[in-house]
């Protein structure tokens, strides 16, 4: 796991993201040259929340915010659920296609709370045709692109996990090209029965479910080798059945997961959560890619909140998903 955090991450200059783009495309021409960065090997923390512990009952929210083309406007939607605890994926950091916006930073400083955010890739581009379209400029300030947490309360212990995977974006990511791989984010938050670990993920898109699986498999053996004995939440886009002939129904991360004493809570069975939104306009088909997996911890309800604003304007591609945690329970 990497520990270290800092106020923020070292940004990488033009000269440098062009010598991204002339490495060798090798799995070990990629790895070394990630390892080599700090950007990459580090995250960020910042906010501002009070110390206090959570109290029961409180929400979470995991929701994919599609590159957060609208921090103010999804903060407002994120308010209006009460979450106290919020996991993120596809967050930009300096993309064009954002305004060069930290979008993470904004959400967290709309809402009141502290954030960690880490990078999953380095864009290399602008993004696929349609998201060019956002552009205000023809370059990326940062080309970062990832995940996060935030919490109405102190983060502790934060850390960043990279999974394995294929290096897909850097080998074969046509008009996305990205040198990274998929990660999970997490920390420990204070409630008044004891602390409890937080973690946002996004697994592998262009993968099989016995990718995702090994994927799952990476994270639950770091997170319980760091953290045994404590309560576990993890949440986001978990990409099931997001492969050709994919069904989430066949993933075997959820038995998994289950075998590990985890509960799986998605909201209701048939309801999906995806969209057509403002980039992705005409999905094939309605997925169910986005779960919580809880362990320790009383889950009172599970739910979907569907993304589009009171105008009817879709703020995402995937729709939120929350649960109610109403306490501990026996490990």
């Amino acid at each position: 796991m990497i520990r270290s955090a800092v106020r923020q991450l070292q940004p990488l200059s033009h000269g440098e993201r062009d010598a991204i783009r002339h490495l060798p495309r090798s799995v070990a021409a990629h790895d070394a040259h990630l390892a080599s960065l700090p950007c990459m090997t580090s995250l960020e923390t910042g906010g501002t929340a009070p110390e206090t512990a959570l109290a029961f009952p409180f929400t979470v929210a995991a929701w994919n915010l599609e590159r957060c083309l609208f921090p103010a406007d999804s903060a407002a939607m994120l308010a209006g659920t009460g979450a106290q605890v919020v996991l993120v994926s596809e967050m930009d950091n300096g993309m064009a296609r954002s305004a060069q916006a930290h979008t993470t930073a904004d959400l967290a400083a709309h809402l009141g709370m502290a954030y960690a955010y880490g990078v999953e890739f380095v864009e290399l581009g602008l993004g696929s045709e349609t998201e060019r379209e956002f552009c205000t400029a023809d370059h990326n300030a940062l080309g970062w692109h990832g995940n996060g947490l935030m919490a109405a309360t102190t983060l502790a212990q934060p850390f960043l996990l990279r999974l394995p995977g294929q290096r897909f974006w850097f080998l074969q990511g046509g008009d996305q090209p990205r040198l990274g791989e998929r990660m999970a984010i997490g920390a420990v938050v204070q409630t008044v029965a004891g602390p409890v670990v937080m973690v946002s993920t996004h697994l592998e898109s262009n993968a099989t479910a016995a990718a995702r699986h090994t994927q799952m498999a990476c994270l639950l053996d770091a997170l319980e080798a760091d953290f045994p004995g404590l309560p576990l939440l993890i949440g986001g886009d978990l990409n099931t059945g997001n492969h050709i002939g994919g069904d989430w129904r066949a993933e075997t991360l959820f038995d998994l997961a289950r075998a590990r004493g985890f509960a799986v809570h998605g909201g209701p069975e048939d309801q999906m959560t995806t969209r057509p939104s403002l980039i992705t306009r005409w999905p094939d088909r309605a997925m169910k890619l986005d779960w919580f997996l809880a362990r320790g911890l009383d889950i009172r309800r599970s739910w979907i909140v569907p993304s589009t604003d009171r105008q009817d304007k879709p703020l995402s591609d995937h729709d939120m998903v929350l649960v109610e945690i109403a306490g501990l329970s026996q490990l």
